[in-house]
């Protein structure tokens, strides 16, 4: 692989990092590298607008089922919005992240109760994966990912019909573990395939980073919320057993 193997000195028997191969951007062109870096810096508002979203859960506890439907409905409006109409599709995604940020509130506001240090621990584990795999999908070959998706959309509709029998017929602990750690796996991979993807449609002449934003932010948040929910379970688990062994 000609991506990877730029990483490693070719000297026979060993394989030593390379400090310039981690500048070695050459599949990606200078416009689509100033793409990304647009991306990743909306993202970062994004990700700030979702915080204050949260944060403003935790004082006028405003987050529920109607923040969620007006997140979707903003991102509904951003994506139909003309390409050309850049402010009010970034006023949209700020506006949808907040409201985002403001849904998964009360989650947060379970973890800051129960241990505030599982909620930055969740978050830098969170934002550490993303770097990472990011990082693999920029330098992978050009679409070695992309066929991963197909994959990954059949996974993503085996867990959506998992969690809707578990809503109908309901479902035990064995199996919400399971469909935590699967989307997990799920959504990481996202991560990877969507980067890729953007990049693709960069060299395309797809230079819409608004909408690209909107769908990394979205791998991060799913990403990040069931990272949160395992820990506080992990956590929850520990305490319970401690007060048996106290009993």
């Amino acid at each position: 692989m000609d991506a990877f193997s730029s990483f490693f000195d070719s000297q026979p028997g060993s394989r030593s990092w390379n400090y310039d191969s981690l500048k070695n951007f050459r599949q990606i062109s200078a416009a689509v590298q100033n793409h990304l870096k647009r991306v990743y810096l909306t993202l970062c508002c994004a990700l700030v607008a979702s915080a204050f979203g949260a944060y403003l859960h935790v004082l006028w506890n405003i987050g529920g089922i109607l923040t969620t439907i007006a997140s979707i409905g903003s991102m509904i409006w951003l994506l139909t919005c003309p390409a050309y109409e850049q402010q009010k599709r970034l006023s949209l995604l700020f506006l949808s992240t907040l409201l985002q940020g403001a849904s998964i509130g009360p989650l947060i506001k379970v973890a800051i109760d129960f241990d505030p240090s599982i909620l930055i621990t969740a978050f830098v584990g969170t934002a550490l994966a993303f770097v990472c795999f990011s990082a693999a999908a920029m330098l992978a070959r050009r679409r070695e990912y992309l066929y991963l998706g197909g994959l990954l959309s059949s996974g993503l509709s085996m867990l959506m019909w998992l969690q809707f029998a578990s809503w109908i017929f309901g479902g035990s602990a064995s199996m919400f573990k399971f469909e935590l750690y699967f989307g997990l796996l799920i959504f990481v991979g996202y991560m990877v395939v969507d980067t890729q993807e953007i990049i693709e449609k960069a060299h395309l002449g797809d230079m819409d980073y608004v909408k690209h934003s909107l769908t990394l932010f979205t791998d991060f948040v799913a990403v990040f919320v069931r990272i949160l929910i395992i820990m506080l379970k992990n956590s929850a688990d520990k305490e319970e057993k401690k007060k048996k062994r106290r009993d």
